[in-house]
């Protein structure tokens, strides 16, 4: 399993330090690829000030596998809008549609095909 832990402080995306603790262990939340086929290369959030930068840029999340990921920002919001991207056939990337998730109730987050949920 792909387990790596995202430490770009330089994030735009937006999470209270005491609303993220409320993810997962201090802030942390699993992204998991539950796709049989697609390769996880991207993975974007918006609170509405903007898209962030891919937080998961040069790394390749496999189906089946999963990856850590950190809030960092010192303030923001708990609603958050997702994007997830996957690796097309001719090496570009393809975004999903965005899908709104409280990202202070979650601990993990499930990328399914053109799908997210969490718990």
């Amino acid at each position: 399993m792909l387990k790596r832990t995202l430490t770009t402080a330089a994030l735009l995306v937006a999470a209270s330090q005491v609303s993220a603790q409320g993810t997962g262990s201090e802030g942390y939340f699993q992204i998991y690829n539950d796709t049989a086929n697609n390769i996880l290369i991207g993975f974007y959030t918006n609170d509405g000030s903007g898209w962030s930068t891919n937080w998961i840029d040069g790394y390749e999340v496999d189906p089946g596998a999963s990856m850590q990921a950190e809030f960092f920002a010192p303030e923001g919001l708990c609603d958050q809008v997702f994007a997830a991207g996957w690796l097309a056939d001719n090496g570009d990337e393809i975004i999903d549609d965005p899908i709104a998730i409280d990202i202070c109730a979650a601990s993990n987050v499930y990328l399914g095909d053109n799908e997210i949920f969490y718990d």
